[in-house]
């Protein structure tokens, strides 16, 4: 292994490190401020947490657009693009089903919401869940100098910034399709569009470049996030919802070592290489209960285990629309667990229903966030459950968000190196590590 080989995985472990000193950090902080230990203006707190996603949300645009391009246009024809895609497709599919089904099981044999002493909410909690909700995602703060900072400062997209509009609103799905359309057609002009392609080329290594500086300050934002929601809900509510949270974790659990299991299966051992890269991305998402956060450190990651590029950026942007384990197993969890709060039953054609509907539903969720509440929330209306029962998650979501995040990010992550496998664009451990030792500090 190389000096710079050495540097750049110790520089990986120590932000690893740091991400979950300041985890425990923002708990304990978080704690204090809630207990009225000290007084602290947290709005200036989560700021951290607000700016370092908002960045994230800025180079992801740019980033998804030049490397699927590049990706594509290395495939050099439409019958290695649809090849890819339906594989990747075909695993999303298989993953969809799964991770719903297992979140009707485990909530049917669990029963996480019966005998929970949880009262139907009050037209009041109603009322001040729902603004909550809205500032919580919109990220709009009372403060003057917030608001400045939060909306001026760091646009979520460079487009927005220069005065865009819907191109400008970093809907990833709608990115993806863009590029596939673009990258196909810079392949087929040939010799013609080197020039074009070699520009793109340079824009995803700068985004690649911009994207390291701004995980250095990832410690700084897990601190602020994990200690807004401590401070908010206190560590109380943990307790209150107790038998939820360890029902949907261990559903969490047993959905990791299934993903672990799988990739052992196309991988071997390497799978656990795979896990040892990617553990940043995964503590990254789940202190930020952001699946977006980690994108960059998993394409990162993938590059060290050996997976072409052409292959992760064409299998991840796609994993970020359709195949988020962790947030589609959660949607079944939640629905059922309010179905039992309230004491309805449902028989189980229906619960089947909502697993197709769920499979359509989930396709294109934001990896932001809450972004699986607006989800629950139209599966709710559209099977007669009561939409005032979201009250009930409310409180817990961020808690729960971090870990269906994590998940997103372990399902995608072996997805990717699994297709990259099948395609023949997965290196030898050998070729691996001399590839490791030829990326720089920011790669």
């Amino acid at each position: 292994m190389s000096s710079s080989d050495l540097t750049d995985k110790k520089g990986a472990e120590r932000l690893a490190v740091w991400i979950i000193i300041a985890m425990g950090l923002g708990i304990v902080f978080g704690w204090l401020v809630n207990i009225k230990a000290i007084s602290v203006d947290m709005s200036y707190i989560t700021l951290l947490a607000t700016l370092f996603l908002r960045a994230i949300k800025m180079i992801i645009a740019p980033l998804v657009f030049s490397t699927l391009v590049i990706g594509i246009a290395h495939m050099g024809n439409t019958g290695g693009v649809g090849r890819v895609g339906m594989k990747a497709l075909g695993w999303f599919v298989v993953a969809s089903v799964i991770s719903l089904g297992m979140g009707l099981v485990f909530a049917n044999v669990l029963q996480p919401g019966a005998g929970a002493g949880l009262a139907p909410p009050t037209a009041e909690m109603i009322a001040a869940s729902q603004e909550k909700l809205a500032n919580f995602q919109s990220g709009v703060h009372d403060s003057g100098f917030v608001a400045f900072v939060t909306n001026q400062l760091i646009p979520t997209s460079i487009i927005n910034a220069a005065g865009g509009n819907a191109l400008g609103e970093n809907k990833l799905l709608q990115i993806v399709v863009f590029s596939l359309f673009f990258g196909v057609a810079l392949g087929s002009l040939g010799k013609s569009g080197q020039t074009l392609q070699d520009m793109i080329e340079q824009l995803s290594h700068v985004m690649i470049k911009i994207t390291g500086y701004v995980m250095k300050f990832a410690p700084f934002a897990v601190f602020a996030a994990m200690a807004g929601a401590v401070a908010n809900q206190g560590l109380g509510i943990l307790l209150t919802y107790l038998k939820f949270i360890l029902c949907f974790y261990l559903a969490l659990v047993t959905l990791w070592l299934m993903l672990v299991a799988v990739g052992h299966f196309f991988l071997g051992r390497r799978v656990y290489s795979l896990l040892h890269e990617i553990k940043e991305a995964f503590f990254l998402s789940f202190a930020t209960a952001s699946s977006e956060a980690a994108y960059p450190k998993i394409l990162d990651a993938l590059d060290r285990f050996g997976v072409s590029r052409k292959i992760s950026s064409f299998v991840m942007p796609l994993g970020y629309s359709f195949n988020l384990d962790g947030s589609m197993m959660y949607c079944a969890f939640a629905a059922i667990f309010i179905a039992q709060v309230y004491g309805i039953e449902m028989t189980l054609g229906t619960q089947i229903a909502m697993l197709l509907t769920l499979m359509v539903t989930s396709k294109g969720m934001a990896g932001i966030p809450s972004a699986s509440l607006v989800v629950i929330a139209g599966t709710l209306a559209q099977f007669g459950l009561p939409v005032e029962g979201m009250v009930l998650i409310l409180g817990i979501d961020r808690f729960l968000d971090m870990g269906r995040s994590a998940t997103n990010a372990v399902g995608n992550s072996i997805a990717s190196a699994v297709i990259g496998k099948w395609e023949g664009e997965l290196l030898s451990e050998e070729d691996a590590a001399k590839r490791r030792s030829t990326l720089g500090p920011d790669a």
